[in-house]
């Protein structure tokens, strides 16, 4: 998710975590739908960040034992949904780039 956000967001590469979220989906990032209600994107740049805070830091810090299999598919298909919003946002960023060319 990290990669792929970074990447469509056309961020620097030093940026990661949370702060990339923040960076990505903040006021002027560039994955933010302007168009979109405001708390509506406040809330979906929340859901990024605490995706990276909850899941994905703990474990590039430390080993964290995933006993239940039931949670982790759970936490795969959040991942997948998160990745699925991305994926939009590069679609809409290329309809864009069409419509300017």
């Amino acid at each position: 998710m990290e990669v792929s956000v970074r990447d469509v967001g056309g961020l620097a590469q030093k940026q990661v975590g949370t702060k990339l979220m923040q960076a990505a989906f903040g006021q002027s990032g560039p994955l933010r739908d302007p168009e979109a209600d405001t708390a509506e994107e406040d809330g979906l740049m929340h859901l990024f960040i605490g995706a990276m805070g909850s899941y994905k830091n703990p474990h590039s810090h430390r080993n964290v034992p995933m006993e239940d299999a039931g949670e982790a598919i759970e936490i795969v298909t959040l991942a997948s949904h998160l990745l699925r919003i991305v994926d939009a946002r590069r679609l809409k960023q290329n309809e864009g780039e069409a419509d300017e060319a």
